[in-house]
């Protein structure tokens, strides 16, 4: 077991009657320290059964502080509400990559790496066009970005400084292009190539939405909402994604591949989808008047509330109030979307109701965001992908400190095995 002082836990085993001194660390016990616990030499000690690793804790981190309770968020150490005001989404991305924002020199040069790097190989686009058009574009990106590990070789020397530094400007930069391309090829249009005199967020709704023979100028305020929601959803610890961030990255494998399968967890609407199903339920409800109706159902256990609660936060997601001052600012160039009315009316019930205080049960990050998508006239299935365009720089974060980190090794949880014993096939 581990030594050197410190907080311990002294437990008694029931079964042979021997006490156990465990050491406690930053509020965690050593998982392997209970495999010292045992019934006899041929026991193979006490493991933790933790489904879903809901209270695990699998990494030491110093890149995204929660406080759940509290409603706090914050990227190394900067409050989340300060961020998305002062910061642009890249300046956060480099933030999460290097660990301190960017003096004005590093970011000058930080953006011409990413604008060096947004253009993709065409022949990724033509394995974006071999997808049916009936296929939802996660599908598409997800794919185009496995694609890039072909396309770059090198990127499997995962050891290396200057390879991986490479590797993470050229996925931050190249996946709102795949992001575009998925969007284009869904509705037959050609691809747009990147304008690299526009910002982040701009150049991304320019690759979209822009009409040959047309000047169309970029909404300064949508170009703004953008990029605030790539800051918020930049990075969320340890949540489905990256998780799977850091499994996958355990092998060994390129970050092209491993960004693939962290973007093919957040596909699950479990985790990425949730924005989607609050714009089904407001267009559910209909009108304002049947809010009171609904929350009603919920109650009763015959509907659900979507876009209240989360997993972390027992308090207000402090990211879903910077959503509803952005969306009031939307709204304001794009006219006011019927279902805000509904969505209003609903968080004010909910908020005022011992039901959901009780539970509580307060807004979160997609309760406002699928309303402002809807504004900039991004489609419900393009939602997820907008969310992987930003989660990137979070899950290259978490995968650039996992391979820094000395104590991490290739991911093996142990299982408890309750089939069958023994048996022999019959002749």
């Amino acid at each position: 077991m581990k030594s050197g002082g410190g907080e311990t836990l002294i437990i008694t085993d029931s079964r042979t009657g021997k006490s156990h001194e465990l050491l406690i660390e930053h509020g965690c016990l050593w998982a392997n320290d209970l495999k010292h616990i045992k019934t006899g030499e041929n026991d193979p000690g006490l493991m933790s059964y933790d489904p879903g690793l809901l209270n695990t804790a699998a990494c030491k981190s110093t890149i995204t502080y929660i406080n759940g309770e509290k409603g706090i968020l914050r990227y190394r150490g900067y409050p989340i509400e300060e961020l998305a005001e002062k910061k642009s989404y890249l300046e956060c991305a480099y933030l999460l990559i290097h660990g301190e924002l960017p003096t004005h020199d590093q970011q000058a040069e930080w953006l011409e790496e990413i604008n060096r790097h947004l253009s993709v190989n065409p022949l990724v686009n033509t394995l974006v066009c071999s997808f049916p058009t009936s296929a939802h574009p996660m599908a598409m990106l997800i794919s185009s970005i496995a694609a890039l590990s072909g396309l770059n070789p090198e990127a499997k020397n995962v050891t290396d400084t200057d390879s991986r530094q490479l590797q993470i400007v050229r996925l931050i930069a190249k996946l709102p292009t795949l992001a575009a391309w998925a969007y284009r090829h869904k509705r037959g249009l050609a691809p747009v190539p990147p304008n690299r005199e526009l910002s982040y967020a701009g150049n991304f709704l320019y690759m979209m939405f822009h009409e040959d023979n047309k000047k169309e100028a970029i909404s300064s305020v949508l170009e703004k909402a953008l990029d605030i929601l790539f800051t918020l959803h930049a990075d969320h610890e340890q949540n489905c994604s990256t998780t799977a961030m850091r499994i996958i990255g355990s092998s060994l494998a390129d970050p092209y591949l491993a960004v693939a399968g962290a973007a093919a967890a957040l596909a699950g609407p479990r985790h990425g989808g949730a924005n989607e199903e609050v714009l089904r339920m407001l267009r559910q409800i209909g009108s304002k008047d049947k809010v009171a109706s609904h929350i009603k159902r919920v109650k009763e256990g015959e509907e659900r509330l979507m876009g209240f609660g989360h997993r972390v936060y027992k308090n207000y997601d402090p990211r879903a109030k910077i959503i509803k001052q952005t969306a009031e600012e939307v709204f304001k160039a794009t006219g006011v979307n019927p279902l805000l009315e509904i969505a209003i009316e609903l968080e004010r019930i909910a908020l005022e109701d011992d039901y959901f205080i009780k539970r509580k049960l307060y807004p979160n990050v997609d309760f406002y965001s699928g309303l402002i998508y809807e504004a900039m006239r991004i489609p419900t299935d393009m939602f997820t992908v907008l969310f992987a365009v930003a989660r990137v720089s979070g899950w290259l974060a978490q995968w650039l400190e996992f391979l820094r980190d000395g104590e991490q090794k290739i991911s093996r949880p142990r299982q408890i095995y309750l089939g069958r014993g023994k048996r022999h096939v019959p002749d």
